[in-house]
Parts: structure tokens; sequence; C-alpha cells
């Protein structure tokens, strides 16, 4: 799946990407910085999911919680600070990952052997001034 979408119309993409991906339980966001990954796990979160908390980056708590009354717990990770597999453990994203709730990831890549077999992998492109381009895997 692959499509194009600006602020304007994230909420409507978050909504094609959730009817798409919603059977995964983790979902890895491979995206630049500034690329749009937590705008758009905010958009996925408050438009499509229904959480009411404040979605932030968990840059430096590296794991946020919210509640949503479509998919119960998320766990909203953000793994750009951990340098390594092992730190990625001792910050609690094993015990994340590893039950049955949403886990939404940024910066997958410092730790890819924590992510099952089965995640749903989302590349965010830059395409323009406020356009991106999204594609799943």
């Amino acid at each position: 799946m692959q499509m194009e979408f600006t602020k304007e119309n994230i909420d409507k993409a978050a909504q094609q990407v959730w009817n798409h991906g919603k059977e995964h339980s983790v979902w890895a966001f491979h995206a630049p910085m500034g690329a749009g990954k937590t705008t758009f796990i905010s958009a996925l979160c408050k438009a499509v999911l229904g959480v009411q908390e404040n979605i932030s980056s968990p840059t430096f708590a590296i794991i946020n919680q919210y509640q949503s009354p479509v998919a119960g717990t998320i766990y909203h990770m953000d793994w750009y600070r951990l340098k390594s597999e092992e730190e990625a453990i001792q910050a609690g994203v094993e015990d994340a990952i590893s039950n049955s709730n949403l886990c939404l990831i940024e910066w997958p890549e410092v730790a890819p052997a924590l992510l099952p077999e089965n995640s749903l992998h989302i590349y965010i492109e830059l395409t323009g001034d406020d356009r991106r381009v999204i594609k799943i895997q």
C-alpha cells in the first residue's frame, strides 16, 4: 500500500493505514528526522483510535502509554536515543512489544532484532513542502 498525504488530509490517511494494518500489534515507523512520524502517530491515535490524552514524542521518556476506546492500551515508543538492543531491553521495550497491545515505534532501526516477524513496517518520505508519501510493508 502506498499513498500521498498532507497535514490537511492526514486523518483520512491515518484511517486508511489503520484499516490496512489493524491486525498487526507492532508498527515500525521508518522515516528521516522531521518527516512527520510523531505527527502521523498523533493523527492515528486521536482521529482514528479516539485517544483523549495529549500525544507527544516519547524521545526522552522512551515509552508513552495511551488508552484508546478502539485499541485498548497503546504504547508509543521512540528509540532514537537508545544506543543498542540491550539498552532498549533495559528501557522496557521488550515487555511492551511482547504483549498483544498496539505498539507504535519510531526509529526501530536501533534494535530491529526486537521486532516480531509480523511487524507492520511503515515508511514515510518527504516529497514536497507539506507532502509525504507513506508506504506500508
